[in-house]
C-alpha cells in the first residue's frame, strides 16, 4: 500500500504523493508568473507612449503587407512612438525593423513555444515571456493604439481581445486600427450582418474599430484621438489599467 499524505483544513482530502508534488510546482509556477509580471512592467514602464502592432508571422520580406508594416512603424517610430511587437518573423519583424530604423525604441515581447520563436535582430527592447497572457497583458499594458495587420489565429486573438476589454470598459478606449480593406472587409461584413443584426453586439460596438489603409493618416489619427488630452493616462484610466 503506497503511503499517503493528509493535508489538514482540506476537507480532511487525501493526496498521493504525485498529487503533492504537483501542487507544489503549481505553487512555485505562481510566484514565476509574478516575476515575469515584475521585469517585464519595470522594464517597459520608460517606453511611453507606444504603438501594438500585431499580425501575421509567416509572411515574407518581399510582401506588400511587409513593406506597409515597415513603413507605419517607422513613422510611428519618429513621430515619438515606441512600437511593440511579439518579436518574432514577418509582421512582427517589419514593424520592429521600421521601429529600430526610426527614432524611438523599437520593442519586441518574445515567447517561449515548444517549437522556438526565431527572435528578430531590429529590438532595441528585448523581453521574454513564457506565459502568453502575461504578454498579452504588457500589449495592453503599455499601448497607447493598436494598429493590426493582416494575420491568422494569433492576430484575432489579440483583436478581439482589445475589443472585449474596450467594449467592457475593462481598459481605457484607445484607437483600433485595421489596416487593409480588403484584407478585412469580409470580417466586418459578417459583423455587422450576423452579430449586429441579431443583437450579439450594439451597433455602436463597431465605432471602436477604423480600417485605414495609408500610414500617415494611421499616425494621424492617433494623433487626433490624443490632441485634446494627452498621452498621460487620465486616473480613471490608471484605475482600470491596475485592475485589468
Amino acid at each position: 500500500m503506497s503511503v499517503k499524505h493528509k493535508l489538514p483544513g482540506i476537507l480532511g482530502s487525501e493526496f498521493a504523493p504525485s498529487t503533492f508534488n504537483t501542487m507544489s510546482r503549481e505553487a512555485w509556477r505562481v510566484f514565476g508568473i509574478m516575476s515575469e509580471f515584475v521585469a517585464a512592467t519595470e522594464r517597459l514602464n520608460a517606453i511611453r507612449p507606444a504603438v501594438s502592432i500585431f499580425g501575421s508571422a509567416r509572411i515574407p520580406a518581399e510582401s506588400e503587407y511587409y513593406r506597409l508594416t515597415e513603413r507605419i512603424a517607422r513613422l510611428l517610430s519618429d513621430a515619438g512612438f515606441s512600437v511593440i511587437s511579439g518579436g518574432g518573423p514577418g509582421v512582427m519583424e517589419a514593424a520592429n525593423k521600421g521601429a529600430y530604423a526610426g527614432k524611438s525604441p523599437s520593442v519586441g515581447l518574445n515567447i517561449q513555444l515548444p517549437m522556438e520563436q526565431q527572435t528578430n535582430r531590429y529590438q532595441d527592447v528585448s523581453q521574454t515571456f513564457r506565459h502568453f497572457f502575461a504578454r498579452k497583458y504588457m500589449f495592453v499594458r503599455f499601448a497607447a493604439a493598436y494598429v493590426v495587420m493582416p494575420g491568422g489565429f494569433g492576430t484575432l486573438d489579440e483583436l478581439l481581445e482589445a475589443l472585449t476589454l474596450i467594449q467592457t470598459n475593462k481598459s481605457p478606449r484607445i484607437p483600433l486600427i485595421l489596416v487593409g480593406s480588403a484584407f478585412w472587409q469580409g470580417l466586418l461584413d459578417w459583423l455587422r450582418e450576423r452579430m449586429v443584426a441579431e443583437g450579439m453586439i450594439d451597433a455602436k460596438d463597431m465605432d471602436l474599430i477604423q480600417v485605414i489603409d495609408e500610414p500617415q493618416q494611421v499616425v494621424a489619427a492617433i494623433f487626433k484621438h490624443y490632441e485634446r488630452r494627452g498621452f498621460e493616462h487620465l486616473p480613471e484610466e490608471h484605475e482600470l489599467l491596475l485592475n485589468l
